[in-house]
C-alpha cells in the first residue's frame, strides 16, 4: 500500500467535509484541459503502433527543442521516477528539497542512500542528484547553464521538468549530455492527467536502458493520438501560458489579501505561507474547495489554480479567511 502523501487526495476531503460539488486545487494540474480530439476506434481495439509512436515522439521533439532520438514516451513522469533509480548501482542521492516526495522515495525503495540538499552546490559528488525544475512546491527555478554545470560534478543528474511547460526557457532538453536524464509531464500542463503520459528525455545510452526497463506498448494508443495532437498545437500552448500567467497573479491576490504570504510557485500552482495551514485547509474545504498542505510544514499550503466558475467560490472563501 502506498502511504505516501499526494495531492489529487479528494476522498480524504471528501470522508471529513462531506460529498457535493467539490473544487479541487490539491493538485498542480490544469483545470482548462486541451480538448480530447476524436479518437479513431483502432486506438481502442489494436496494440499501440509504432508509427503512432513516432509520431509522438516528432512532436514531443518539436515541442520540448531536442532531437527525436532523445525522447521516450513513458505513462506519465511517475512511470520515469520509478525506473531512473536503476540504471546505476545504488549509491549517494542527493535530491534538491523539499520537493516532490516520490524522488526520495523512489530512491529509497531501490537501495540508494538519499540525502537532502539545500542548494546546487551542496549536490556535488552524489552518484546521483535530482533537481525539480522549476520546483515542487516553492517554485525555485534554476538556469540551465547552472544546471549543466552540476552534472560535470555528479554521476547521473535527474531534472524533473513537470511543471517547465509555462517556462520554457527553463528546460535543459536541449542540453542532453550522457549523464543528464530530463522528465516532463504531459497531464498537467494539458490538464489530462488521467492520460497518463510523460517523456524521459537522454541521450541515447540512458534512454536504450529505459526502453528496455519500460517495455513493449508503455504507452496506450489513445495517450499516443491524444498526445500527438496536443503537442502539436502550439497556438493553444501560448494562449495557456499567457491565461495562466494572469490566474496565478489574481489568485496571489486574493491571497495576499487573505494575510497569507507568497513562498512561491509556477504558473500551475501557488503555495502560501499561513500562520496555520491545517486550519487554512479546514477553512477552504468547508467551501469545498481541496488544497495541499505538507507534513514537513505547519504553515506552506499550496493551491492549484482555479478556472470559470471556481473563482468566485474561491473568492467567497477568501473572504472568510480573511475574517478569522
Amino acid at each position: 500500500m502506498n502511504t505516501r502523501d499526494h495531492g489529487g487526495n479528494l476522498e480524504m476531503a471528501r470522508a471529513t467535509w462531506g460529498a457535493g460539488d467539490w473544487i479541487d486545487l490539491s493538485t498542480g494540474i490544469n483545470r482548462r484541459p486541451y480538448s480530447v480530439p476524436p479518437l479513431p476506434g483502432s486506438v481502442w481495439t489494436a496494440l499501440p503502433t509504432d508509427t503512432a509512436q513516432q509520431a509522438l515522439i516528432a512532436a514531443a521533439a518539436a515541442t520540448y527543442g531536442c532531437a527525436p532520438q532523445h525522447i521516450l514516451p513513458l505513462a506519465g513522469a511517475q512511470a520515469g521516477i520509478q525506473l531512473y533509480p536503476h540504471l546505476r548501482a545504488a549509491g549517494r542521492a542527493a535530491v534538491l528539497s523539499p520537493s516532490y516526495n516520490e524522488h526520495a522515495a523512489s530512491l529509497r525503495a531501490a537501495g540508494w542512500q538519499v540525502q537532502s540538499a539545500e542548494t546546487l552546490a551542496d549536490m556535488a559528488g552524489a552518484d546521483l542528484a535530482v533537481v525539480v525544475n522549476p520546483n515542487n512546491p516553492d517554485g525555485r527555478s534554476f538556469d540551465p547553464a547552472d544546471l549543466t554545470d552540476l552534472a560535470t560534478q555528479v554521476g547521473l543528474l535527474v531534472v524533473d521538468e513537470s511543471f517547465a511547460d509555462p517556462a520554457p526557457q527553463l528546460s535543459v532538453a536541449g542540453q542532453l549530455g550522457g549523464n543528464i536524464l530530463v522528465l516532463r509531464s504531459f497531464g498537467k500542463f494539458y490538464g489530462l492527467a488521467g492520460v497518463r503520459l510523460g517523456f524521459a528525455l537522454a541521450g541515447p545510452g540512458l534512454l536504450t536502458r529505459l526502453h528496455q526497463m519500460a517495455g513493449p506498448w508503455a504507452v496506450s494508443g489513445p495517450a499516443q493520438h491524444i498526445g500527438t495532437q496536443a503537442l502539436q498545437d502550439h497556438s493553444w500552448a501560448q494562449i495557456t501560458r499567457n491565461r495562466l500567467a494572469q490566474d496565478a497573479a489574481r489568485l496571489d491576490g486574493m491571497a495576499l489579501h487573505a494575510g497569507w504570504a507568497l513562498v512561491g510557485g509556477t504558473a500551475l500552482f501557488r503555495t502560501y505561507a499561513t500562520a496555520d495551514a491545517a486550519l487554512a485547509q479546514d477553512a477552504l474545504a468547508r467551501h469545498h474547495i481541496w488544497s495541499r498542505i505538507f507534513p514537513y510544514s505547519d504553515h506552506w499550503i499550496r493551491l492549484g489554480l482555479p478556472d470559470g466558475a471556481d473563482w468566485d467560490r474561491v473568492g467567497t472563501a477568501f473572504s472568510t479567511i480573511a475574517q478569522i
